[in-house]
């Protein structure tokens, strides 16, 4: 494992940053823990991320927190992956918002 930045899935929406602190540090330093908010209704999204000092200590949280429950909850714990291009924005991609101009995509009329 190469990424010290883990992603933890199937959170409560109690959970809080500090919970997770604690949880992650049995299994090494942790850096920095984030719960991502929903816009709309200020509450947790029911994931975060959590980065750990050393990929090693990264591996040994997932090994021992990857399945493990929390209240009602099975965590899902595993290395995080990189954001996607576009990924969060509404409507699946970029829009232009100009008017006039050739089109990059091809057209298809007769």
């Amino acid at each position: 494992m190469s990424n010290s930045k883990l992603y933890v899935g199937n959170l409560a929406y109690t959970t809080s940053e500090t919970d997770l602190q604690d949880m992650f540090a049995a299994h090494g330093t942790v850096i920095e823990v984030k719960i991502p908010f929903d816009r709309e209704s200020g509450r947790p999204r029911g994931f975060a991320f959590v980065t750990m000092a050393t990929p090693d200590a990264a591996q040994a949280a997932i090994l021992g927190l990857n399945g493990t429950a929390v209240g009602e909850r099975t965590l899902t714990v595993n290395e995080a992956r990189p954001r996607e291009e576009g990924a969060g924005s509404f409507g699946g991609g970029s829009r232009s918002q100009g008017g006039g101009g050739q089109s990059s995509r091809p057209s298809f009329r007769r």
